[in-house]
């Protein structure tokens, strides 16, 4: 033995190396509250220390696979004398006689290829890794690194795997089950082979009341337990797949190496609960403009006439819809689910609409029976349901061309027995529960971002990830119809326009050598206002008046000003239907120039990733710090422009994840993190007057207080302010617009740009999700206003002419001027009643 220690020693890997060990775990997305929202990688692990691992489990697994654990010195020689027999026998190892160290040295240094010199390479390791770590050293590298099946490593990975929850929160059963997996995963899964996996799981049961681990009654208690485990998907507590993808191919740029094994933690900037509040409003949203265009029917149809009939639900029998639904897998199958203590008939009728998907909040069903009233119905999970009149009432059959049908007036007239369909769960006034629904057909997304920095709060980029991975909150290009406007009348502001200028709302003609054609453009109402305050013009959102503004001002510096919002300017035609929102932008770059509305003039980049942490928690990368300042920025320029010459004379992205070697259970551990990485800073420079700025967001408070926006005012608040648009034939409806805290854009349309429908305008279809989402996002904040520049000054003018109003004017109102545009009086000759011509535009 010690000729054969003394051969095969020095050709073997250092077992010192076992010091260094790092298990390969997954990439994993956070909210800035630490939330998960996305998991990347194909070993699901999640590495615990030896003090988390509950003392009956740690039997269980010595029971199973190493009895005298604690005291041989790595090396049974009980176990290698049975291998030796069976050697001899059998001509093959069978039983194995392995310890759990010389498991340890086989799953970290060797191959599995069972030969005999292999087991003395393990005797030798064994021998050397008893001497460097400690039992519960040896018995946590154990417990971290095997495999369990489902592609769960580690028996924390297993329990969530199996039973979705946390190691220590198991029964005794379930401890014994995935005890006696790492003999054979597959053979012992208690999901593809719950037999046998009930057999190797009383065996350990049997051999732990030998050891005295556990009483005779606890034994049989257990014995007698049914089979629970099933398929647990890794969860996450936040839904924000499309920003999780965001910030997965944005690190692929930060840090080198597999990102999928590193156990990389991304924070991102997300506020939970706004992410939350975004993805249920768009959808109810959603919802909502699809019910108002019919229903196109059930997703398949089953012949019932072989299949047994289900009682009608009763009581407790009655699944009501959840109150408040947590995030959930999308994709979820029935096989996935439970069955074990459905009935045969049950199940009968589960396998008929098994196949198909569940997206977002979205349920399969199948309908079991029908009553005037009311309809009784399977879900996928075996449950049972009821779905009122109430919530199927509103199917309108749904025809060619956005019409809808007649009203149903009885549940026959919308479903029958062995419709498979999609529920959908509505918590309302009269609680919780089951809505007849469908995949929407329009799609939509949402941006909200921080004014102040760009830090990105909430994103959706459409009803589901799962159904497309589109993002179109990044990477949908639509026009932007009369959300555009406000950029258009900021041009006007910038030169020499005030709130209170007379524009001519009135017909006009303008020939296009583009179209070779002469343009007629029009308002969405049909009706003319004649002259009109800008103001007014604003908060209508009047064509004409937006044509006539840009043809004033001129393309050329309305460009300029483009440029001043960091908008792509050059995607933009340059001719008069800019002033129509012709030009095409997503939702991200729309909030982006929003913002500067918001925070008075400052131009903010967006960003999402907050800081970039290793598996032990030490900080790699933090973004870089955000600095606002006033052109031309010179000291902030000068000093970043230091800082990004210093980073690009450092390698630091190769070495980003080089770690000292720390031993297991090193006390100084932590004391030598990895340097944190920081970007040179990021400049938010004021590309807009202040007053300019302050102008604008007073025009569209305006908006929400008496135009087109109104529809806001429900949530109460005085410090909101935005504009809606709709492009030609409501093929997009839009509404952007914020409190000083919160910006946030909202798009609705269909993929293939096609018509909402009639009457599908801005307000309408994307100022409900809007509302719905600010209104959660806004609780508990209170209201700001913009503060006013010192050169804002509030004169008393008359409406119709826009000239400062003469005393005794009965019809005067306020307006805002900067103090160098403050209009000249009105002539005591006019009465009030308008303007000189050369004040009309």
């Amino acid at each position: 033995m010690a000729g054969s220690y003394l051969y095969l020693a020095p050709q073997l890997p250092d077992a010192i190396g076992i010091r260094e060990v790092e298990y390969q775990t997954p990439l994993r997305i956070y909210s800035s509250d630490e939330k998960l929202m996305a998991e990347y990688g194909e070993k699901r692990r999640e590495p615990v220390t030896f003090d988390h691992l509950p003392p009956l489990f740690v039997q269980a697994v010595l029971a199973a696979e190493d009895e005298r654990f604690f005291r041989h010195a790595g090396v049974d020689v009980k176990g290698l004398a049975r291998a030796a027999v069976e050697l001899i026998r059998y001509r093959e190892i069978r039983s194995g006689g392995s310890t759990i160290t010389m498991q340890v040295a086989r799953n970290f240094f060797l191959d599995r290829e069972q030969r005999f010199l292999r087991k003395f390479n393990e005797i030798v390791l064994a021998m050397q890794i008893e001497h460097i770590l400690t039992k519960e050293q040896i018995l946590e590298l154990y417990l971290n690194k095997i495999y369990l099946g489902h592609r769960s490593y580690g028996a924390q990975a297993a329990a969530k795997v199996y039973y979705g929850k946390d190691i220590g929160e198991l029964t005794l059963p379930q401890w014994a089950m995935i005890a006696g997996l790492p003999k054979a995963p597959s053979a012992y899964n208690p999901i593809t082979n719950p037999e046998r996996a009930v057999q190797r799981r009383n065996w350990i049961l049997g051999r732990m009341h030998e050891t005295g681990a556990i009483t005779e009654e606890q034994m049989e208690q257990a014995r007698r337990a049914p089979v629970t485990a099933r398929y647990h998907t890794s969860r996450p507590e936040v839904e924000g797949a499309y920003v999780a993808e965001m910030a997965r191919l944005a690190v692929a740029d930060i840090i080198p190496g597999d990102l999928y094994t590193q156990g990389l933690r991304v924070i991102t900037t997300v506020d939970s609960k706004r992410q939350e509040a975004a993805v249920r409003a768009l959808r109810e949203g959603l919802h909502e403009y699809d019910e108002r265009h019919g229903y196109r029917g059930p997703l398949a149809e089953v012949d019932t006439g072989a299949l047994p009939k289900l009682a009608w639900p009763q009581g407790d029998d009655a699944e009501a819809a959840p109150e408040d639904e947590a995030p959930q897998p999308e994709l979820a199958r029935p096989e996935e689910e439970d069955q074990e203590s459905l009935s045969n008939d049950v199940v009968a009728w589960l396998d008929t609409f098994k196949d198909q998907p569940a997206y977002g909040p979205l349920r399969t069903a199948i309908v079991t029976e029908i009553r005037e009233d009311a309809a009784a119905v399977l879900l996928g999970d075996g449950k049972q349901a009821v779905v009122a009149w109430k919530d199927i009432s509103w199917a309108r059959p749904a025809l060619r061309k956005g019409y809808v049908g007649e009203k149903p007036k009885q549940v026959a007239d919308v479903l029958k027995v062995g419709n498979v369909i999609y529920l959908r769960p509505v918590d309302d006034k009269s609680g919780a529960h089951w809505r007849l629904a469908q995949l929407p057909q329009a799609q939509s997304a949402l941006v909200s971002l921080d004014p102040e920095t760009g830090a990105l709060q909430a994103l959706q980029g459409g009803y589901s990830f799962a159904a497309s991975n589109f993002n179109r909150a990044m990477q949908g290009q639509r026009q932007a119809g009369s959300v555009f406007k406000p950029f258009v009348y900021t041009a006007a502001l910038e030169n020499g326009f005030t709130p209170a200028t007379i524009i001519n709302d009135a017909p006009v003609v303008y020939d296009s050598s583009e179209l070779g054609k002469a343009w007629r453009p029009k308002g969405s109402s049909g009706r003319f206002y004649g002259p009109t305050r800008m103001r007014e013009a604003l908060y209508r959102s009047l064509n004409l008046v937006s044509i006539r503004i840009l043809r004033q001002v001129g393309i050329q510096q309305t460009m300029e000003t483009l440029k001043e919002f960091g908008l792509p300017y050059d995607r933009f035609q340059r001719d008069l239907s800019l002033a129509l929102g012709s030009g095409s932008l997503t939702p991200l770059e729309l909030a982006t120039a929003y913002a500067m509305f918001a925070n008075g003039g400052y131009r903010v980049t967006p960003w999402y990733i907050d800081r970039i942490e290793d598996r032990d928690g030490h900080v790699l990368w933090r973004a870089p710090e955000v600095l606002r300042c006033d052109l031309p920025c010179a000291d902030e320029r000068a000093r970043i422009a230091t800082e990004e010459a210093a980073w690009e004379q450092r390698e630091q992205l190769p070495t980003l994840l080089e770690r000292e070697e720390v031993s297991l259970g090193d006390s100084n551990r932590d004391e030598q993190p990895p340097e944190t990485l920081q970007p040179p800073p990021v400049l938010a420079p004021r590309t807009l007057d202040p007053e300019v700025a302050w102008l604008m967001n007073s025009m569209l408070q305006d908006v929400i207080k008496r135009g087109t926006g109104r529809q806001a005012s429900s949530l109460g608040r005085k410090d909101l302010a935005g504009k809606t648009g709709t492009t030609n034939n409501h093929v997009d409806a839009w509404f952007s617009g914020y409190a000083p805290s919160l910006v946030t854009t909202v798009w609705v349309g269909l993929d293939t740009p096609t018509s909402l429908g009639w009457g599908e305008y801005g307000g309408r279809a994307a100022l409900p999700i809007w509302i719905s989402y600010m209104g959660k996002a806004l609780e508990g904040v209170p209201e700001t206003a913009l503060r006013q520049p010192p050169g804002i000054v509030s004169v008393r003018i008359d409406p119709k002419s826009g000239l400062v109003a003469r005393s005794g004017n009965s019809n005067a109102i306020f307006e805002y001027f900067r103090e160098d545009e403050v209009p000249e009086q009105e002539s005591p000759y006019n009465g009030g009643s308008g303007g000189s011509p050369e004040q009309i535009f």
